[in-house]
């Protein structure tokens, strides 16, 4: 594995799995492999689950890690080609990740969406441009429409919990007081088309996510048929994908409840975090022993780890093949 930015890098999803549950019964045995080698981490954006874990990650595979939060504590940096640097951007990415490179083995960048214009979102510009200028492997911290560490973390979960061979999984949208992307919802269903899972995506109209994305996955709008006789409930808020970035429904009915709960096969619930309490979620749901958020969350370190090692063992090949 060279780069980690998409599905599309995981070469065998239940390999990845299988390790990364491995690695939690014994966290250190790889401590070697990071030993002289750095990890950068690039934050555009707020983080807490996502820095905390893979920087422990790193830790646990011996790795040395250099955190920046870009822009308040580097310069802002110019994205576009071309352009004349007359405005209030000081340094231009082609220096930058160029430079970032020198310095590191391996680069994550995390970057949201402005949710304003689709076009440039879905270009994945600031995480092609640090592909294109690193000249190191990178790893996507979460980009303007995919979250692939957190997804492989939601697969590692549902395999860890689930109690039948094929569960059915439902991902439903919830109201959110702003308009959120559509990340980690993109990724989470690119991820369950490939997983042995009967998938449902469960929002109101008007919420469709992108065909390549939604794939085969069922869709219904309506939550109580959703929730029946589901085995997992992944809830998360998203805007619209096809009038962008905007909010088209705050309808309560679609927050997850109790109620709702106990049409489900005793459903484990499921959420990224952070999650807004009595708007997504009622309390009585995510306090109860229906909800692994917590634990969802601590499978993070294991993903981001069984990553970070796969990216590893590729540098090490081709520094010396002759060792493998």
């Amino acid at each position: 594995m060279h780069n980690f930015t998409s599905i599309k890098d995981a070469y065998n999803i239940q390999n990845l799995i299988n390790e990364a549950l491995l690695m939690k019964k014994t966290p250190y045995s790889d401590k070697h492999l990071g030993k002289n080698r750095t990890l950068g981490l690039l934050f555009f954006n707020s983080s807490l689950r996502t820095r905390l874990s893979t920087q422990k990650a790193a830790q646990n595979l011996g790795m040395e890690v250099m955190i920046m939060n870009v822009g308040a504590d580097s310069w802002q940096l110019e994205m576009h080609e071309g352009v004349i640097m007359n405005g209030d951007k000081a340094e231009h990415i082609s220096e930058a990740a160029a430079v970032v490179g020198q310095y590191c083995d391996i680069v994550g960048v995390r970057s949201f969406p402005g949710l304003v214009d689709r076009e440039e979102d879905y270009s994945e510009k600031v995480l092609n441009q640090f592909l294109k200028y690193t000249g190191k492997p990178l790893i996507s911290l979460e980009s303007a429409t995919r979250h692939p560490l957190q997804s492989l973390t939601d697969l590692i979960t549902i395999n860890e919990f689930k109690k039948v061979q094929r569960p059915k999984v439902v991902l439903t949208w919830a109201p959110h007081v702003k308009a959120l992307p559509q990340c980690v919802p993109n990724s989470f269903a690119e991820w369950m088309n490939h997983a042995d899972v009967d998938f449902t995506i469960a929002h109101p109209k008007g919420y469709e996510l992108a065909t390549e994305f939604a794939g085969d996955a069922k869709i219904c709008y309506d939550p109580k048929e959703a929730f029946e006789g589901a085995d997992f409930i992944y809830a998360k808020n998203w805007s619209s994908y096809q009038d962008y970035g905007q909010i088209l429904s705050s309808d309560p009915a679609w927050m997850v409840t109790m109620d709702k709960m106990k049409l489900t096969n005793q459903a484990k619930f499921m959420h990224c975090l952070p999650v807004r309490r009595n708007v997504v979620v009622e309390d009585a749901v995510l306090d109860s022993e229906h909800s692994i958020v917590i634990q969802q969350a601590g499978n993070r370190v294991w993903a981001a780890q069984v990553v970070l090692k796969e990216m590893i063992l590729t540098l090490m090949r081709q520094e010396s093949p002759y060792l493998f």
